[in-house]
């Protein structure tokens, strides 16, 4: 381990203290949105309204010395809402692009599920390719780029579920659950003691990562070992998923290269340089739950993705 290897590990480290500052008991949510940071992936938050989803990704836009933007998804948005467009200039009689609000850092795609799937696949390109194509010509989006992108249930009234390209777009998938009785308690406290989600500056929040401690933990977990045996579980998980009599669809090629990815990046974040099963257990359910699809007698059943998902990873051999 070097000493910037250290130092990026840190940062990360402190990154998730800040975060929760403004957030209280999502810390699985918080951990996951690291992860995703240092696999260059984009990251899918689902939960009920007032869960602090919106907030948890403005706390880590806070904490970050990275450009951030927002948008508010909507029925009538468009796509070259996101995307940018051309605009003509009366003064030159010219064309000339100007940026969309995807054009950042860190985009906050909130309540992504509220707008039609026309626009919602204005994000396809940019997430898989890193770059808009208007007109014919193709731009290049900044490095670092993470979609941060929030859902309600589909079971909500005005929601369109998010077609199964497009979710397997995104590296995790987290759910942000409702916070336990104390979580709830120590909420309402920090309200009470004047707390402000609209001000996280005022909360305390200060960036404490940028692009430079970013691109040495990436580094660092590229570096990381992974055995052949390893690569194999990987394999057999998925593989697995393709076989289960509860789903229509498997997890894909793809899917297996993302749990490899996010497995590196949390061996990284606990302090090892080699990846053990253990970390492909603790990152599977997130990478894994909207890459497969349940069989409709299955739903009926109450089985879910996650559940499924468990119980392949009891069955599957760990390598030793």
């Amino acid at each position: 381990m070097t000493a910037t290897t250290d130092s990026a590990r840190s940062s990360l480290e402190a990154l998730r203290t800040e975060i929760s500052k403004a957030v209280v008991g999502q810390d699985s949510a918080v951990t996951g949105l690291v992860v995703a940071l240092l696999c260059r992936g984009h990251v899918l938050l689902e939960g009920v309204p007032g869960v602090a989803k919106t907030l948890l990704v403005r706390a880590l836009a806070a904490s970050l010395e990275l450009d951030t933007k927002r948008v508010q998804f909507t029925p009538d948005l468009m796509p070259s809402d996101v995307t940018g467009s051309l605009v003509y200039d009366a003064r030159t009689a010219e064309f000339s692009f100007q940026d969309g609000p995807v054009f950042t850092n860190l985009l906050l795609a909130d309540e992504i599920n509220r707008t039609p799937p026309k626009t919602q696949s204005s994000l396809l390109e940019a997430m898989e390719e890193r770059q808009v194509t208007v007109d014919g010509t193709p731009r290049r989006l900044p490095d670092p780029f993470l979609v941060a992108a929030t859902m309600n249930p589909v079971e909500y009234e005005g929601t369109y579920p998010l077609p199964e390209a497009q979710l397997d777009r995104f590296l995790l998938k987290l759910t942000v659950p409702l916070p336990s009785r104390e979580d709830e308690i120590g909420v309402l406290t920090r309200h009470a003691a004047g707390f402000d989600p609209r001000d996280l500056h005022a909360a305390g929040i200060r960036p404490v990562a940028g692009a430079r401690e970013l691109e040495a933990a990436r580094k660092a977990v590229e570096d990381t070992t992974v055995s052949p045996e390893i690569a194999a579980y990987v394999v057999d998980l998925c593989r697995a998923t393709r076989e289960s009599p509860s789903l229509t669809l498997g997890v894909s090629p793809r899917g297996a290269t993302a749990l490899l990815a996010t497995s590196r990046a949390w061996a990284w974040l606990t302090g090892r340089d080699y990846v053990t099963p253990d970390d492909v257990k603790a990152l599977a359910l997130p990478t894994l739950r909207h890459r497969v699809q349940l069989r409709p007698e299955a739903e009926m059943e109450g089985v879910t993705a996650d559940s499924v998902i468990s119980a392949i990873l009891t069955h599957v051999p760990v390598p030793r």
